[in-house]
C-alpha cells in the first residue's frame, strides 16, 4: 500500500515512528515526515512556524508544498493527514476535491471543540475517518460522523510509570521546542534555578547545536542538559513545564508539575479572543472536563516571574496530583497506534 503522509510537526512525527512499526513493511510513506522515517518532499526545519505573524509570512512556501502534496495524491491508495490543521485542512478538501474517491485518513484532529466549531460540518464531509485522541471529542460531532475514539498515543509511546514517591532529589526544566518559547521562558527558569535547592535537569531538542543553544538557552552551567524528556520527567520529583505536549506527558507520567507559558504579545491577544478555555494545559482540559476541577497549576503570560513558580511548588499537594494522574490514565485508557493502524488497512 502507498500511503501519503503529512506529519509536519515533531510531536506528530514520534507518533508516525510508532504508528509505522504497526503498519509494517507493507506500506510504503510519501510525502511530509521525518527523515528518519523515508524521505520526505520536505526538510521538516523549513516548516517551523511560531505564532500567527511568522505563519502568514510563510504562506507562500506552504501554498506550494500543498500543491506538491496533491499531485502526490494522484498515486497513492490512502492519505494520512497528522495534527497541523492549519495545512491539512486546505489540503483535505483540496485532495477531496480533485479526487472524490480517495480514502483520507485524519489522526489527531484540530481542536474544533475549543475553537473554530464551524469546522467540525467540514471534517464530517471531507474526511473518510476522523481517528480521536480525546475521549470527550467525539461528542461534538454528530450522531452519524466517521470519528472513533482510538487512544491517545502518548500511551504508546510512555512505558515508565513512576510506582511511588519515593524523592530522587532532582527538578526537570522543559522551556519547550520552539526557538521564541525557549527565549521567554529562560531568564526565568534561570532565575528560579537558585531558589531550588536540588539538581536540575534541562530537556533539550537534540536537534539544537552549540551555537543555537548558547543563543536560546544562555547560561546554563546550573543544569545538567538531557535530550530524554520521558525519562528525565519519570526520574524527576517535580518539573516546570512550557505548554504543549509535554504537559500531558507529565501527567501520564505521574511527576507533579507547574504548566509557565509565555506568547508574542500579538499571538496572545488573538489566542484570547479566539479560543475560550478555562485552561491551556491538555492535562487540565481533560481532567476538568471529566472530574470538574484542575490537575495542576498554570501560570500564563505575566504572571510567570520566578516567585510565582517557586510558591506555587512549595504549595502544590504533589500527593494528590499522583492520585489524579492515575485517573487520567485510566480515562484515557490505551495507546493509539494499534488501532489507527487497522483503521488504515481496513478502510
Amino acid at each position: 500500500m502507498k500511503l501519503l503522509v503529512s506529519a509536519l510537526e515533531h510531536s506528530a512525527n514520534i507518533h508516525l515512528s510508532y504508528l509505522a512499526k504497526e503498519l509494517g513493511n507493507d506500506v510504503e510513506l510519501f510525502g511530509i515526515f521525518d527523515s528518519s522515517l523515508g524521505e520526505s518532499i520536505v526538510d521538516l526545519r523549513s516548516t517551523s512556524v511560531m505564532g500567527f505573524v511568522d505563519a502568514i509570512k510563510k504562506l507562500p512556501f506552504f501554498f506550494r508544498l500543498k500543491d506538491q502534496m496533491l499531485e502526490l495524491a494522484a498515486s497513492v491508495d490512502k492519505v494520512l493527514l497528522i495534527d497541523s490543521s492549519g495545512f491539512n485542512l486546505p489540503l483535505a478538501k483540496a485532495i477531496r476535491k480533485r479526487y472524490p474517491d480517495k480514502e483520507i485518513i485524519y489522526y489527531i484532529l484540530p481542536q474544533a471543540w475549543a475553537w473554530k466549531k464551524k469546522r467540525i460540518p467540514v471534517l464530517e464531509k471531507t474526511i473518510t475517518k476522523l481517528c480521536s485522541i480525546l475521549p470527550f471529542e467525539p461528542s461534538y460531532y454528530s450522531k452519524n460522523a466517521p470519528i472513533e475514539y482510538v487512544g491517545h498515543p502518548l500511551l504508546d509511546e510512555i512505558t515508565i510509570r513512576k510506582k511511588n514517591l519515593i524523592p530522587s532529589g532532582k527538578i526537570t526544566f522543559m522551556p519547550g521546542s520552539r526557538p521564541g518559547e525557549i527565549k521567554r521562558l529562560m531568564p526565568v527558569f534561570r532565575e528560579l534555578r537558585p531558589m531550588l535547592k536540588t539538581d536540575a535537569l534541562i530537556v533539550i531538542p537534540p536537534h539544537f547545536t552549540e551555537k543555537q543553544i548558547r543563543e536560546l538557552y544562555g547560561d546554563i552551567s546550573a543544569f545538567e542538559i538531557t535530550h530524554e524528556a520521558h525519562q528525565s520527567l519519570a526520574d524527576s520529583d517535580f518539573a516546570f513545564i512550557c505548554s504543549g505536549t509535554a504537559t500531558l506527558e507529565a501527567s501520564l507520567i505521574g511527576t507533579p508539575f507547574i504548566l509557565a507559558y509565555i506568547a508574542k504579545s500579538l499571538d496572545y491577544a488573538i489566542a484570547s479572543h479566539l479560543v475560550k478555555l478555562d485552561y491551556v494545559g491538555l492535562g487540565n482540559i481533560l481532567f476538568s472536563h471529566k472530574y470538574g476541577r484542575k490537575l495542576h497549576p498554570e501560570f500564563i503570560q505575566n504572571s510567570v516571574n520566578a516567585q510565582n513558580l517557586y510558591n506555587a511548588y512549595q504549595e502544590m499537594d504533589k500527593t494528590a496530583f499522583f492520585n489524579d494522574a492515575a485517573s487520567l490514565r485510566e480515562l484515557l485508557g490505551h495507546g493509539s497506534a494499534s488501532r489507527v493502524s487497522t483503521l488504515i488497512k481496513d478502510l
